[in-house]
């Protein structure tokens, strides 16, 4: 129930909505109290050319030799003044709220999830939305620039995972972030490749380099756009609700686009494997999914799941083995053999295993690790540091743990979905929790089940409080305007929004009440409360699989 205040509030802005929509200039956008697709696509479409305009004041721009954007003189009053810096810091933080109030409308605007006009929809409105932002700056992040650096590295003749960025001659002006500075890099050998051919063809200059990085970013999403619909309608979930969750929410589009974050490489080659293993595609599978760990090394927990799926059924523990081994010996192959010959080694492995480290500890186990490390060194006992390491070192066990079990499990569930239970809980029993970590979990889970309720209000909330400290967190502000005012501004008026949005629009304080069960759907088992949910009767098999498509 809304109180009676918020309810005033609410019923004002539902009429200063139907009062714009009756106007000419403004019913293009607003629409009316109800409004049809074509405006929520219209409204995204603001929502992102605003994000576009706010990351030319804020968004994070080099300048080194062979720069040229700095200095142009269309972006110098948005960079370089106060009242520029702070007007790009609140299009952007304002146009994230409502690209994310965009994207819950547009949920309401559905009216059947498995019409084929949903599905078209969606890869529309991914394409509308997306377009701006590849006229971004990079924001959210700047580990665009670690990749160039690391790609500097590698074409220096140097190990990216012995030697840290600043071996490299002018790493600063490079834009790599300093917890780079003397650390390992946590990506794949065949990043790194990437990486160093974007360095050679563009010289290192950042303009042409994070455009490059962008492409490979899209790759990815043109992947996840053609797969997850596949998958989704195979294992019987709704391709255009997996859509709208995985892709269109404002996290995806700002960390794989205008961020052109490695994640969206990896998830795709992922995802695609996915999809050929469903097919008996055998080596295609694996190939895509030793790729998937070459671009980021923690696709490593889905791979031995994902090879399960070409078998006609998994209750056999030989069978699981076999294709263990086979997965296996072609994985150690490529990425050992790989990189011995490019002159990197085995680096990537005891790099991934130890990623994070350089990162400030602010997940629940990296603060527990902090704090049981600190009480026992008050208490005399070992160095904070050494404590911290043993408490990650044991979740990191326990994470492992735990996917022994579910790989082990005489009833296997649905490998895809017990893929998704096993990532989870390492990420959760990761001393450090980036924001997009929960993209690697969301295709996961999306292309099995809808789901409803708490849970996806929760997923929700998740998203949105993440996309918006990120990102105000990451503002580019130059040094002689006062970054701690440009920031509390933004961060005052995403917490008005957001609260609006929560609390007072009418169309949309129903997507976030707490009465609502958690629950989940497919087309073979229907919707079933994730309270009730039961170890399968039998091991996970082909003809478990609701749909065959091609």
């Amino acid at each position: 129930m809304i109180p009676l205040p918020l309810n005033r509030f609410s019923r004002a802005a539902d009429t200063a909505r139907e009062a714009l929509g009756s106007f000419r200039g403004t019913s293009w956008l607003i629409g009316g109290p109800e409004g049809e697709i074509s405006h929520t696509l219209r409204q995204g479409l603001l929502a992102a050319l605003m994000i576009m305009v706010g990351s030319w004041g804020v968004g994070w721009l080099l300048m080194v030799p062979g720069s040229w954007m700095p200095l142009h003189n269309s972006l110098l009053p948005l960079r370089t003044t106060t009242a520029g810096v702070i007007t790009c810091a609140v299009l952007l933080v304002v146009g994230a709220l409502l690209l994310l109030r965009s994207w819950l409308r547009l949920s309401q605007r559905i009216t059947t999830w498995d019409d084929v006009a949903a599905l078209a929809t969606m890869r529309k409105a991914v394409m509308v939305w997306g377009a701006p932002m590849i006229a971004c700056f990079p924001i959210f992040s700047r580990d665009v620039f670690s990749y160039l650096a690391q790609g500097g590295l590698l074409s220096a003749g140097l190990n990216p995972y012995e030697a840290g960025v600043s071996e490299l001659p002018g790493w600063f002006g490079v834009g790599a972030d300093e917890l780079w500075a003397e650390s390992p890099s946590p990506y794949g050998p065949l990043f790194l490749l990437l990486a160093q051919g974007i360095w050679l063809i563009t010289g290192g200059v950042p303009e042409f380099s994070v455009l490059l990085f962008r492409l490979l970013a899209i790759f990815g999403v043109v992947l996840m756009l053609l797969v997850i619909p596949k998958l989704a309608q195979t294992f019987g979930s709704q391709p255009a609700w997996a859509l709208w969750l995985c892709l269109l929410n404002p996290l995806s589009l700002m960390v794989f686009i205008p961020a052109a974050h490695n994640d969206a490489l990896m998830i795709g080659l992922m995802l695609t494997g996915i999809w050929y293993a469903l097919r008996g595609k055998r080596l295609a599978a694996a190939l895509l999914l030793i790729a998937a760990v070459a671009v980021k090394p923690i696709a490593m927990v889905v791979l031995p799941f994902a090879v399960l799926l070409t078998l006609k059924r998994t209750g056999n523990y030989a069978h699981r083995f076999r294709e263990w081994a086979f997965v296996g010996t072609l994985a150690a192959l490529l990425l050992f053999g790989g990189g011995w010959l490019i002159g990197i080694g085995i680096g990537w492995f005891t790099a991934a295993l130890g990623a994070g480290a350089a990162v400030l500890q602010g997940a629940p186990v990296g603060l527990l690790g902090l704090g049981v490390g600190w009480s026992v060194e008050l208490l005399g006992g070992p160095a904070h540091d050494d404590v911290a390491s043993w408490v990650y070192a044991a979740a990191r066990l326990a994470s492992a743990g735990v996917l022994a079990v579910l790989l082990l499990q005489p009833r296997l569930g649905n490998p895809v979905l017990w893929a998704a239970y096993g990532l989870t809980a390492v990420v959760l029993a990761s001393s450090v929790i980036q924001p997009w970590y929960v993209l690697w979990l969301l295709p996961l889970f999306a292309v099995v089940h809808v789901y409803r309720g708490r849970v996806l209000m929760v997923v929700t909330l998740l998203i949105t409080v993440m996309t918006l400290l990120s990102m105000v967190g990451q503002l580019s502000v130059v040094q002689w305007v006062d970054s701690l005012l440009v920031q509390g501004i933004a961060l005052a008026v995403a917490a008005g929004y957001l609260l609006y949005i929560i609390f007072i629009d009418p169309n949309t304080t129903s997507l976030f009440r707490l009465n609502q069960p958690s629950a989940r759907w497919n087309a073979a088992e229907g919707w079933q409360s994730l309270r009730g949910l039961t170890t399968p009767e039998a091991s996970w098999s082909a003809a478990d699989v609701y749909r065959r498509t091609r």
